[in-house]
């Protein structure tokens, strides 16, 4: 449990979706849904309290304004890539703010979700994953 999020410890992602007030759940299940159907063989795990998912190395989280980190006051939900520095952003969809490698999209409706658009973000953080593994393998 981390005083960072102010005592919340989820066991389950069960839990996690239980917790949140009805719009950001929409927005949850929505992008959750989207993540597993286009990469159904990632991993999907709680850390921090909110769902990040995973192949060889993290690819994104889902991270909703409910639940807190330290003072820093989130809106809408989140959804995070871990290697956004490496993802051509053409579209102008990722958000840098003050980060250096994780970028991030907030969603403040569910009607601002483009299947089409998370998809073809999702297809290239799976492409950087295999890459990085491939370099990673190279260099042993």
């Amino acid at each position: 449990m981390s005083k960072m999020q102010g005592g919340l410890n989820f066991q389950t992602i069960d839990e996690f979706l239980e917790f949140l007030p009805s719009g950001e759940r929409r927005i949850v299940e929505a992008l959750r849904e989207i993540i597993l159907e286009c990469v159904p063989e990632c991993r999907e795990k709680l850390s921090y309290n909110v769902p990040f998912y995973s192949r060889h190395y993290r690819l994104c989280y889902i991270w909703p304004s409910a639940v807190p980190w330290g003072k820093v006051p989130l809106e809408g939900v989140q959804l995070g890539f871990a290697n956004g520095h490496l993802i051509p952003d053409e579209a102008g969809f990722l958000e840098k703010g003050n980060r250096k490698q994780v970028y991030v999209h907030t969603y403040r409706g569910l009607r601002e979700i483009d299947f089409e658009l998370v998809s073809s973000y999702l297809f290239e953080a799976v492409a950087i994953d295999e890459r990085l593994r491939q370099e990673k393998r190279k260099s042993r």
